[in-house]
């Protein structure tokens, strides 16, 4: 078994990359949650004023992503997701620093996001300071028709 260490890169993406963007979600998002956006989502969103794309790669491959908006003071989280093959690399964790990181750097004083009650990435959340603001009682919709709650989390940038 190899210790090669395997560092993550962190890029800014574009609209080229939404095919990378959706191998992603296809593999990390689970399919009865309807959480993954389609293409023409993802492309209508990004080339919005204050969007940004960040990827990250482990030797060349896209291991993740993470698509944010940013309006005056405020940032939001919209999308993140790591490739369950890069799992468990800290991919997840590198991206959000850097979506924290380039949230501030934009003039953002607070970054949002929402999830799915029982996203088991809250508890990463949780550890870069987040912490639950609000509920939404049956805002999502499992693609079998299954209710889910959205829970939002913040967090103070300043």
């Amino acid at each position: 078994m190899s210790n090669r260490l395997h560092m993550i890169e962190l890029t800014r993406g574009t609209a080229a990359d939404i095919g990378a963007v959706e191998q992603v979600m296809a593999e990390a998002f689970d399919a009865r949650f309807g959480e993954a956006w389609t293409r023409t989502q993802c492309l209508g969103i990004l080339g919005m004023p204050g969007v940004w794309l960040t990827l990250a790669k482990i030797d060349g491959e896209v291991a993740g992503f993470a698509l944010t908006r940013a309006i005056v003071d405020e940032a939001e989280l919209l999308l993140i997701a790591t490739a369950p093959s890069h799992g468990r690399r800290g991919v997840g964790a590198a991206l959000l620093r850097s979506v924290m990181a380039d949230a501030r750097a934009r003039g953002a004083a607070r970054l949002h996001l929402e999830v799915r009650a029982g996203n088991p990435a809250t508890h990463m959340y949780c550890r870069h300071g987040f912490t639950k603001v609000g509920e939404r009682r049956a805002y999502y919709r499992g693609r079998a028709g299954e209710i889910f709650d959205a829970h939002s989390y913040a967090v103070s940038l300043t």
